[in-house]
Parts: structure tokens; C-alpha cells; sequence
């Protein structure tokens, strides 16, 4: 047997047949684009001949993509707002608030026996043995509000003076934009000093920086040693999270809360004489606030404890009910939220209602499915000749099926961006008329494309396929 030998460097001879193998790839990508391209072409003159009945098919389309491009809005809104709230609120935390009013209403001999146990009220130990029995606790802060008048150059208004521990900007996430946080001697001498909102500082310092200036708050001249940023939250918000509006708030030491306004653990004279006075006036002519304010005996309005985990926000949450219930002498005078529980219930009743909505748009979806299926296998029988004709003149099976299954996408296509633009707009009403956030995302009007494109797909495969398995001869002598 001859041995052919091939000199180095020289090429080796391609096998039979080999020889179109690069050159033929690029052709047929050729052709096949050029066989898309005629059969869109096709495809919208078709649909270009019938524009009301393509519109009218596309219906079910358009409202199921705008029902999943508003669900999706409303999901993202959603979850941008229940992390702005946690935001707000401290991540991992706990908050332990005071019961000033009991309900009123018949009670038996054991709870009338129990009403005349002595409670100390929720106190600054309790925040201080929280933080030192507890396992898992990161941090606690007690606060203390009391309503009084800032005064500063003529200018006085109704405000409220907050006293605070050095963590409670960390746990409430306050963040400063002048100056600095209070230093621990302010906190070991019960310092003048104050931490000032942005409301606080446009009112009252027009003309000079805050830091380093005195302002008057209640009977007490304080010195202004930080400035927080603007924090917008609004009415609504603030009610039903149980917040404030920090930028009218003027922050002072706990200590100095204690010492230099008012403490409600101790009883001084001068108290128990405006008292006796006022004894014989009607408690009606208060408003709710001023009388919960002269019932409240707890020494702190609020404690706020962090936790390290979050899987231990639940089992220290319930360890904390006991122990102070302990130390009340069970008087539950107290109540415990976790901030945590109560928006990731507010965000599972809004993934139900997304629910809801999707499977709405799920239905329209389909219907608007079975009409571009209905519609097509009703056009193949208007088109049986053309058919024929397309099939006697050498169109192949697979032209006719590119062909009827280009028209369903189209159609469905079409829909679809209408589906989108109708599903902004929807979008943009709820937030403005229902008060809904919605964020319309880039992702949600992919998705949406996306969707309306495997409607088509999925069901013009059915009419495309009947079309193409027409007898081209009995289509020619169809009548």
C-alpha cells in the first residue's frame, strides 16, 4: 500500500466533502435569516389585510401584560417600602412601651386584688438589667418625651425634648450632619447639651450655625453640639409606625432628661402641691394627651433593645415580657412589639394581594391565548387557497409554519407593547389615586416581553402546524 508523504509545513488535504464546511455555516445563517425576514414580511401583510380583528385578538394580551407590568410595580413598591421602614424603625430591635391607661370595665375579685399591686413602671433598671441578664443584646436605649416651648431670639413654638442614651441614633438610624454625638461626660455630669433636628435649626438659626449656640428649650438654656440630617417621613407614616418627626425634636442626655426636666420615679413637693390644686378641676377640660401625660408614672415613655440575630429577635422578645413582668410585681403595665413581626405581616398581606393580581393577569393571559389560537385556525380556513398556492409554487412545510406562527407572534407582540405602555399608566394612577407606591422596573417590562412573545409562541403552534400540514392539492381545488 503507497504511503502519500506530505512535506512539513504543508497543508493537510481536507476530507471529502469537508471542503464546504466553513463556508457553508455563514451561508445558512444566511438563509435562515432571509427565510424569518420573508416570513415577518408576509406575516404583516396578513395581519396589515385584517387590523381591526388583529386588534381586537390582541385585547387579551394587552390586559394580562398590563396586569403583570402592575403587579409587578406594586411588588417592587412593596418591598422598596417595607425596607425603608425597617430602615427607619432599627433593624433587629425590640420596643418595650409603657401602658398609661388601663381599659376600663368589670372586673373580678382576683384582677381587684392584682390593680392594687405598687409598680415601679417601666424605669431606667429595667432598660439597664435588659442589657445586662439577657443574652443576644446588642444595645438598649431608654427615651423619655416630654412636650415643652423652644425659644431662641423672639422666636418660641411648641416642641418636644427627647431624652436619649449615646445608642439611640445608631438604633434608629439618625444620622448626624453637624457636629458630633454626645461624649460620655455629658452623660456623667447631666450636661446642658443638645442634639437638634433640621426643622429645629431652619426655624431657630437663620442667620448663624447651630453648633456651639445656646437655644432655650422649656426652662433650660442648652448648648447645640450636632445637627441631624433632614429625615422626610410623613403624617401617615409616622402614625402608624409609632415614630416621630425627628427634625422638630431636640435630643438631650438621659441623664439630663432626669435631672434638669422632669423625673417620673420621684415625687417632689412642688409636684404634690400642683396637684392638690388641680385636684378640684375637671380632669375633662384636658385633652388626651395632657391627662395621659399627668396619669403617666413611668419613669422612661419608651425602651428600645436590639438584638445581635435576627432568629433571636422572637425568643428574647418573649424572655423580656417575663422578666418585666417579674419585676412589675405582674402588673403587666407594658407592651412589647417587634417591629420585624409586624412588617413582614403588612408585606405578606401584600404578596397576597400580588397573588391575586397575577393570577388575574394569568387569566387574561390565557384568554387572550385561546383568542389568537381561535382567530388563526379560523384564518386558515380564509386562506386554504393561498395556502395551496404558496405550497404548488415550492413553498416548503416549514415556510407555511414560519409563516402562520410569525402572524400569532405578531399579533401577540403587538399586545404586548401595548400592554406595557397601558400597564405604566396603570402603574402611575395607583400611586397617585390609591396612594399604592409602584416602581415600574426594567426588569418588569422584560418580563412582560418576554411573556407576551411565549403567548404567541405557545399558542400559534397549533394553528401553524394544522396550516402547515394542508394537502397543497386539495387546498388548490378547495371551494
Amino acid at each position: 500500500m503507497a504511503t502519500t508523504m506530505h512535506a512539513p509545513g504543508a497543508p493537510t488535504p481536507l476530507a471529502p466533502g469537508a471542503s464546504g464546511d466553513a463556508s457553508t455555516a455563514p451561508s445558512e445563517a444566511r438563509t435562515v435569516l432571509t427565510h424569518l425576514l420573508f416570513s415577518a414580511r408576509t406575516a404583516a401583510e396578513a395581519v396589515g389585510h385584517n387590523k381591526l380583528r388583529a386588534g381586537l385578538t390582541s385585547l387579551g394580551i394587552l390586559f394580562g401584560v398590563a396586569s403583570v407590568i402592575a403587579m409587578l410595580a406594586i411588588g417592587k413598591g412593596a418591598e422598596q417600602e417595607i425596607l425603608e421602614q425597617m430602615r427607619l424603625l432599627g433593624v433587629n430591635n425590640i420596643v418595650v412601651t409603657p401602658i398609661v391607661q388601663q381599659s376600663e370595665g368589670k372586673v373580678d375579685r382576683d384582677d381587684r386584688k392584682d390593680s392594687k399591686r405598687f409598680t415601679p413602671g417601666l424605669t431606667y433598671l429595667d432598660a439597664a438589667s435588659i442589657q445586662e441578664i439577657i443574652p443576644h443584646i446588642a444595645t438598649t436605649s431608654g427615651e423619655i418625651v416630654l412636650n415643652t416651648v423652644i425659644t431662641r431670639e423672639g422666636r418660641h413654638r411648641s416642641g418636644k425634648v427627647v431624652g436619649v442614651d449615646s445608642s439611640y441614633f445608631r438604633l434608629m438610624n439618625l444620622h448626624l450632619v453637624q457636629g458630633s454625638h454626645f461624649a460620655t461626660p455629658q452623660f456623667l455630669e447631666s450636661a446642658p447639651v443638645a442634639i437638634v433636628g433640621q426643622g429645629v435649626k431652619s426655624r431657630f438659626f437663620t442667620t448663624e450655625e447651630p453648633v456651639g449656640s445656646t437655644i432655650k428649650v422649656g426652662n433650660q438654656w442648652l448648648t447645640v453640639v450636632g445637627v441631624l440630617e433632614d429625615r422626610k417621613v410623613s403624617a401617615e407614616t409616622a402614625q402608624r409606625l409609632g415614630i416621630r418627626d425627628a427634625n422638630m425634636d431636640v435630643y438631650v442626655p438621659l441623664p439630663t432628661m432626669l435631672l434638669r426636666y422632669r423625673n417620673r420615679a420621684e415625687v417632689t413637693q412642688q409636684e404634690m402641691e400642683a396637684a392638690a390644686q388641680e385636684f378640684v378641676r375637671a380632669d375633662s377640660t384636658d385633652d388626651d394627651e395632657t391627662r395621659a401625660e399627668k396619669r403617666n408614672y413611668h419613669q422612661l415613655d419608651k425602651i428600645i433593645v436590639q438584638v445581635d440575630e435576627a432568629s433571636a429577635v422572637a425568643p428574647v422578645a418573649d424572655v423580656m415580657r417575663r422578666m418585666l413582668t417579674r419585676r412589675h410585681n405582674d402588673v403587666v403595665d407594658f407592651e412589647i412589639t417587634v417591629p420585624e413581626m409586624l412588617l413582614k405581616q403588612e408585606q405578606r398581606t401584600k404578596t397576597i394581594f400580588n397573588v391575586v393580581l397575577g393570577a388575574i393577569a394569568s387569566i387574561s393571559l390565557i384568554v387572550g391565548g385561546i383568542g389568537i389560537m381561535n382567530i388563526m385556525l379560523a384564518s386558515i380556513l380564509e386562506r386554504i387557497k393561498e395556502i395551496g398556492v404558496r405550497r404548488a409554487v415550492g413553498a416548503t412545510q416549514k415556510d407555511v409554519l414560519a409563516q402562520f406562527l410569525s402572524e400569532a407572534v405578531m399579533i401577540s407582540v403587538a399586545g404586548g407593547i401595548a400592554g406595557i405602555i397601558v400597564g405604566g399608566a396603570l402603574s402611575y394612577g395607583i400611586e397617585n389615586i390609591a396612594g399604592i407606591r409602584t416602581i415600574v422596573s426594567g426588569l418588569s417590562v422584560t418580563v412582560a416581553f418576554g411573556v407576551s412573545v411565549a403567548v404567541g409562541l405557545c399558542f400559534g403552534i397549533v394553528p401553524a402546524w394544522r396550516a402547515a400540514k394542508q394537502d397543497p392539492v386539495v387546498c388548490l381545488r378547495y371551494e
